[in-house]
């Protein structure tokens, strides 16, 4: 084997820690961002919050629309390339590749990499964009956090009407547990023995008596506003509704059923809950020997009665959206435009803290402090680099957010059925921006708008032919069956190939198969079950 000397050239692209943290921190959402700011605030002493507002930096929103030199954007492509390589232009698409770790080589200090530099104004961001207003005039748009903090629990309800009840001490605290072993629609997971048998382990006569308090307690329990509460399984939660409705009919209630058709609809949650599901009537009289008219009626009854108890005690607040952009409608008529503006509510004020800062730089360790000036020098270059990275983050948002609101004018004047085709492409090139960048960016990132708040991924769809030759988007194709079915006859539901003829009628181009895929994406079942009984 002989030895010998080559000379070979190369490229290749370190994905710096900077570059990592620059890419984790577009693809966060707005609650996994508080929780790494959270993180980073606790980890770093050189960053802290900020409560006033500070000028902008050169390289913030002033800048925003500025378009790529070419080497940057060869060097976003690369990056993105190697970091997520986004495999189409669908809007549905996202690429999760995570990035191989990086060698010993490539690994690079926070000192930075030489492409920028920290600028001096290391002072907090986010002063620009106007707050958004959340007066209490606005009428019946009421804050959904103030309605969450007064919204009751199911819990607390039951646990009031527990303090109206004559208990022991051991049925008192069997009912308590139950309550608290209750899931958000009101139902029991756990059998009772396997209640007791947790807490009781081997002791077989501990067992015996809690298996006793909670027998009790569970009937207690389930004769309890909601009516249902405690139940195992749907069939049983129906069950407890319509006992208590028998109960008021022999009471001489006249606004609930009659007894007759009360004690119909008991039978048919007695039998199999497809039955029910798929309303085979033939079957369920022929099971409970009853007239098929009446079968229906009692159908209809039980459709009346509520599958999950503790829906209306469900913490709404738990579910607000905290928008990231708001778009606002400035001016009337035809000189009418959208202000695009970053939601202050969610932007951190982020600054450098001064003293120690200042510390540092008058207190240069020579000798045996020289390490320990060094490390804290590091970490006052990472605190600067996660000013910048979290700034350039709300900047790309803005960019798109600005770029997805010109290209869809249609939808924030006429709604969604006048949504245009877009795909992640168009935005990417017009930006100078990679794909998975606009991808990135477009997931779990809202924005609030006049019809609504929205996911900016809403606003990208495929488009359908037409017989113009031009293209309908499939969002606004997906609202248009909407209200195809909305305006039905519930005697004689639309079946997907009269949706399809539909839309053909339309000038819209759309298979019955896609119909299918639609409706089901809207969640609204099939024209059988939605057939009125």
């Amino acid at each position: 084997m002989k030895q010998g000397l080559s000379l070979r050239v190369s490229q290749h692209l370190a994905l710096t820690p900077q570059l990592q943290q620059s890419i984790r921190l577009l693809q966060l959402s707005t609650l996994e961002l508080g929780a790494e700011i959270e993180q980073m605030l606790d980890e770093n002493p050189f960053l802290e919050l900020g409560t006033e507002e500070a000028t902008r930096e050169q390289f913030g929103l002033a800048h925003a629309d500025t378009p790529l030199a070419k080497d940057d954007y060869e060097a976003d492509v690369a990056m993105y390339s190697i970091a997520d390589h986004a495999s189409s232009t669908g809007s549905t698409e996202e690429n999760d590749t995570e990035l191989a770790p990086l060698t010993a080589v490539d690994a690079q200090s926070w000192e930075g990499d030489g492409s920028a530099s920290a600028l001096p104004d290391d002072s907090e961001w986010g002063g620009d964009a106007r707050a958004h207003a959340q007066g209490s005039e606005a009428g019946d748009d009421a804050d959904v956090n103030e309605l969450a903090r007064t919204q009751i629990s199911l819990q607390s309800h039951l646990h009031a009407q527990a303090l109206t009840l004559r208990l022991g001490d051991e049925d008192r605290a069997a009912l308590y547990f139950l309550i608290e072993s209750l899931n958000d629609d009101g139902y029991l997971e756990d059998s009772l023995v396997a209640l007791a048998e947790g807490l009781a382990g081997a002791d077989a006569s501990q067992y015996e008596g809690l298996l006793h308090h909670f027998t009790v307690a569970l009937h207690l329990l389930q004769s309890m506003e909601p009516r249902g509460v405690g139940a195992h399984s749907l069939a049983e939660c129906l069950i407890l509704q319509l006992k208590s409705l028998l109960a008021q009919a022999d009471a001489g209630n006249a606004d609930v059923p009659d007894p007759a058709t009360l004690g119909l609809a008991l039978a048919i949650c007695a039998q199999p809950m497809d039955l029910l599901a798929r309303r085979d009537v033939r079957r369920l009289a022929a099971l409970c020997g009853a007239a098929q008219d009446a079968v229906r009626e009692a159908m209809a009854v039980i459709a009346g009665l509520e599958p999950k108890p503790g829906r209306r005690f469900v913490d709404v607040g738990g579910n607000a959206v905290l928008p990231d952009v708001l778009v606002v409608k400035v001016g009337h008529g035809s000189r009418a435009r959208f202000e695009v503006r970053l939601n202050t509510e969610v932007m951190p004020r982020l600054r450098i803290h001064d003293i120690y800062a200042n510390a540092l730089r008058q207190g240069r360790g020579r000798g045996n402090e020289a390490a320990g000036y060094a490390a804290l020098q590091q970490r006052l270059q990472e605190a600067r680099w996660f000013i910048k990275n979290i700034q350039q983050r709300f900047d790309t948002i803005l960019r798109v957010s600005h770029a997805i609101v010109e290209r869809q004018k249609g939808f924030f004047t006429h709604g969604a059925l006048a949504m245009r085709p877009l795909v992640l492409r168009e935005i990417a090139d017009e930006l100078g921006l990679h794909e998975s960048t606009i991808s990135r960016v477009t997931t779990a990132k809202y924005i609030a708008t006049p019809f609504g708040t929205f996911e900016l991924k809403y606003f990208f769809g495929s488009g359908l032919g037409t017989d113009s030759g031009g293209n309908a988007s499939s969002t606004a194709v997906r609202v248009l069956i909407k209200q195809f079915i909305d305006a039905e006859d519930p005697r004689r539901p639309l079946s997907d190939n009269q949706i399809s003829e539909m839309l053909k009628e339309q000038g819209i181009e759309c298979a019955r198969r896609t119909v299918a895929k639609y409706r089901e994406g809207l969640r609204i079942s099939t024209a059988s079950l939605r057939k009125a009984l």
